[in-house]
């Protein structure tokens, strides 16, 4: 299933006039930072390691300066951020949820230049109005700083989550939502108190040890959820 998508337009890297423009974006905000802010981390992730060191310092001073609401001139790292996507090629970036519920990015590669699909998620961010731009530009501020591979850490890491087992498109797109669910709570968070997280987060944790029932091979994921959960909640 499709959780969120961005399209650049940019030129080639070889061409004289370097370019970007944005196409179709579908950037979710809810949650923290939201499918969209997921996304926009990753798509820095992905491609910071192939840029000069150099410029990640431009980069994240771009960011602030978006964040901040500032104009700025153009171009920007000798790129041009611009509408017109005449004579430009296409690319396009996704993040899918799986059959079981976990997350996984998708990117074109090869056709442009990593900072070009940087920028283009910084633009992307910043195209957003605040709070959710702010939410996105720390997202991206965040892939450029990460060195491994684009995977469930990753997601970890741009989601704020305090536990792997908790990386799921709900935690993500509907982190409340999810956390009823995971602790067995059918009421909506008007009607939360600590006392009664608390006892739903005991519930749980008793259900999910096997000494009571629970999947023996599934049982660190789930207490691992379970306590992610509590976490959620007890910030509502």
């Amino acid at each position: 299933m499709l959780l969120a998508e961005l399209e650049i337009h940019h030129s080639r890297p070889i061409a004289p006039t370097r370019r970007i423009a944005l196409g179709r974006c579908l950037l979710p905000g809810v949650g923290v930072p939201g499918f969209g802010g997921v996304l926009l981390g990753a798509i820095a992730a992905r491609f910071s390691r192939h840029i000069d060191h150099e410029l990640h310092a431009d980069l994240i001073a771009l960011t602030h300066e978006i964040e901040a609401g500032r104009r700025f001139a153009q171009p920007r790292l000798r790129h041009r951020f611009q509408n017109d996507r005449v004579g430009l090629t296409r690319s396009v970036h996704r993040l899918h949820r799986r059959d079981d519920g976990e997350l996984v990015a998708t990117f074109t590669t090869g056709k442009g230049s990593p900072l070009q699909h940087i920028l283009a998620a910084v633009y992307a961010a910043g195209s957003i109005p605040p709070p959710t731009r702010d939410r996105f530009l720390t997202s991206v501020r965040r892939g450029l700083s990460w060195h491994g591979d684009v995977d469930a850490a990753l997601f970890l890491y741009l989601s704020g989550r305090s536990s792997a087992g908790a990386i799921t498109a709900g935690s993500i797109g509907d982190p409340v939502g999810w956390a009823l669910e995971v602790l067995g709570m059918g009421m909506g968070p008007s009607g939360l108190t600590r006392e009664l997280v608390q006892q739903g987060f005991r519930e749980a944790l008793r259900d999910a040890h096997p000494d009571h029932g629970g999947d023996h091979n599934d049982a660190a994921k789930r207490i691992a959820e379970i306590s992610e959960a509590r976490r959620i909640l007890m910030t509502v």
